[in-house]
């Protein structure tokens, strides 16, 4: 096995989810009613035998710092295994210098220190299932100096445009990563993944430092891509890109079907996550669930269907929640009807009788609003 450690680099500048991120970081979104976003590179890494992982905030840190903990709860090997949280140095949250580059040439020393052979760099705002270890090895087989993880969809005209597809040739070279605009259905989207040698990895962070302060790592593989052998690896299974608002919607509704579930959750691929002690859900006489997914310590006595309902939430008698993501806490009062909304961490809604979006512009209920 080829010896790597895990780096989760931070957001880029064409990440940004209405709402949410006002409040937290991409990594710290509730997902599924029970997950965070950055589970799923954290324990794709561990499943993988990484141990070793630097994971990088630049902004909003208190939530997520608060999920990671010491990282115990992934499974990572408490003798040789870590997980660290490193941050920027002197920068505001919307600064353009912010950049991933900036972050790991501020932290240049940490990764230095790092014995490992090969670093993985993956982002917080991907959903998936992937075997780092298996990158890794086609990585060093291939001979190649850099990969990067993609994705083929056949939607990308209506889907992912906040995202960068690559221009691959026969031999799956890359040839160019460029935002997507849109313009074919058909693309290959990175899936912002890459694998190399550490020793490549910190010529490249040196090399965008000089080039330009507002590089970023996408940016400085591009510009090497027509000098150097960049490979593509392709993915298979579920993939979801959080990248805005719609996506965020679209991907927790989407896992609500069993089908779908099990390409992301199997028995032998755990996801893990910070665990919450409390009570079981309980259902009242009245309650009516349909195909939901419903967190422990809540209580509903109304109707729930096609929906994401977190921990602790309270849906009371008379209430409708369809096509719906209630966030942890919140409670929707009696004779309520919500209708295609993300209502976030601690929202009630008392004082309004219906609120409702339509299906391709699900609405937002702020964080601890009242209604």
């Amino acid at each position: 096995m080829y010896s790597a450690f895990g780096i989760i680099k931070p957001t880029d500048r064409n990440v940004w989810v209405d709402g949410l991120e006002d409040y937290r970081a991409v990594g710290a979104f509730s997902f599924m009613g029970r997950y965070r976003l950055i589970d799923f590179p954290v324990s794709n890494m561990s499943n993988s035998g990484i141990d070793c992982i630097q994971v990088y905030i630049k902004r909003k840190p208190l939530s997520l710092t608060a999920h990671l903990g010491s990282g115990r709860h992934y499974n990572i090997n408490s003798k040789r295994g870590d997980l660290q949280v490193l941050f920027p140095e002197n920068r505001t949250e919307h600064d353009l210098y912010n950049t991933d580059i900036d972050s790991f040439f501020t932290n240049l020393e940490k990764i230095v220190e790092m014995p490992q052979e090969y670093v993985v760099i993956a982002p917080a705002y991907i959903v998936c299932k992937m075997d780092y270890s298996e990158l890794v090895k086609q990585h060093a087989e291939s001979g190649a100096a850099i990969s990067i993880a993609y994705h083929s969809v056949d939607n990308a005209n209506e889907s992912f445009l906040n995202c960068n597809v690559l221009t691959l040739n026969k031999e799956k070279g890359v040839e160019s990563i460029m935002p997507n605009q849109g313009t074919a259905k058909n693309r290959n989207i990175s899936m912002d993944t890459y694998i190399m040698k550490k020793g490549m990895f910190l010529d490249l962070v040196n090399a965008a430092h000089k080039l330009s302060s507002m590089y970023t790592l996408r940016d400085i593989v591009n510009d090497v891509s027509c000098t150097m052998d960049v490979r593509g690896i392709p993915h298979r299974g579920f993939f979801a890109s959080i990248t805005d608002f719609k996506s965020y919607y679209d991907a927790n509704i989407a896992l609500i079907n069993i089908k779908t579930a099990r390409e992301l959750f199997t028995a032998d691929w755990p996801i893990y996550t910070k665990t919450n002690d409390s009570c079981p859900t309980q259902y009242f006489q009245d309650a009516d669930v349909k195909l939901s997914v419903v967190s422990n310590g809540c209580l509903i006595e109304g109707t729930v269907e096609n929906s994401i309902i977190g921990r602790g939430c309270e849906i009371k008698k008379g209430a409708v929640v369809k096509n719906s993501v209630v966030l942890a806490g919140a409670v929707i009062g009696e004779n309520v009807h919500v209708e295609n909304q993300v209502i976030d961490k601690r929202a009630v809604l008392l004082h309004v009788k219906e609120v409702i979006s339509a299906p391709d512009e699900p609405g937002y209920i702020k964080r601890a609003d009242t209604i």
